[in-house]
């Protein structure tokens, strides 16, 4: 499937700010069955210094500084994507959970995507009791590991409530868990607590889905946004595997991949520091259009 994304972000400071800082993660990564082309980031006003380079996780950093004072701040990403179809057999005979949690303890990987990086808490995802004592029973030791995460992911799909209001980018991970309620990022960060206490190592996936579903299909949760799920390690022969607590299915050709952290505030789109600034409103818009012929027609 082919893609055009296009990505707004206006930030609104009142009073203005200057000497700003800011990290910017919207530069999609290389990802398996994934390639982007025509990548483009446009900053305004201009910025005195820009720097892209690679980020500690699997994400493309892009730093910039503005020393002069600005009341807004506009970022415009865009790019061209063509996504495959993950060829994913789920009747073949996979890890258990005891075996890939074993197997990402004795792992030697040491990069970017190394299991063992993904395996305990992190600064927004501590151990949470309540989660684990819910999820462990659905995550028995002799289970298909694959099988077992995304059954769970649709436990939370089924349960857990899509609430625009009920949380915020900061609400702790055991409060949207409290209340049952949340977007993708609270249901992904569920999700990868409860994954870890098995053992098993998790990474939070921010990226896009597509705007228009397939013919006779419903319309995906969390289109014309960033959206977030998770990846899990599935053992050295599967490796990672995309689950979407949101929606309840795997990841596939709908999903775009733009960076890989521990939890969101690894992979957040944008994030840095300034001096003034009293308030800030945040407005995104976000564009997946297909641009292959045939899905257009059957749109």
């Amino acid at each position: 499937m082919r893609y055009k994304v296009s990505h707004i972000i206006r930030v609104d400071y009142n009073p203005p700010v200057r000497l700003a800082h800011f990290n910017l993660r919207l530069m999609p990564i290389a990802w398996p069955g994934q390639s982007i082309e025509q990548f483009e980031l446009a900053i305004d006003p201009s910025p005195d210094k820009r720097e892209e380079r690679p980020g500690a996780y699997p994400f493309n950093l892009t730093r910039v500084e503005i020393m002069k004072p600005i009341t807004t701040l506009e970022v415009r990403s865009s790019f061209v994507a063509d996504v495959g179809e993950a060829q994913l057999d789920l009747t073949t005979a996979d890890m258990s959970v005891a075996q890939v949690a074993q197997a990402a303890l004795v792992a030697r990987d040491v990069g970017l995507k190394a299991p063992a990086d993904y395996l305990f808490p992190s600064r927004l995802l501590p151990q949470v009791p309540d989660i684990a004592g819910w999820a462990l029973p659905q995550l028995p030791p002799d289970a298909n590991c694959l099988r077992s995460a995304l059954a769970l992911a649709q436990t939370i799909q089924r349960h857990f409530n899509y609430d625009t209001k009920a949380t915020k980018a900061d609400t702790p991970v055991e409060e949207a868990f409290a209340i049952r309620r949340g977007v993708c990022q609270d249901f992904a960060h569920i999700l990868i607590v409860a994954l870890r206490a098995a053992g098993l190592p998790a990474a939070y996936v921010s990226g896009y889905l597509r705007t228009y579903p397939p013919p006779g299909q419903p319309r995906l949760v969390g289109a014309d946004a960033m959206h977030a799920w998770v990846a899990l390690w599935c053992g050295p022969q599967r490796g990672w595997v995309g689950i979407d607590p949101t929606n309840g299915v795997l990841a596939n050709a709908d999903h775009l991949v733009v960076a890989m952290g521990r939890d969101y505030s690894d992979i957040s789109p944008i994030d840095g520091v300034f001096v003034g600034g009293a308030s800030q409103k945040t407005f995104n818009s976000v564009d997946v259009s297909p641009i292959d012929a045939r899905a257009i027609a059957g749109a």
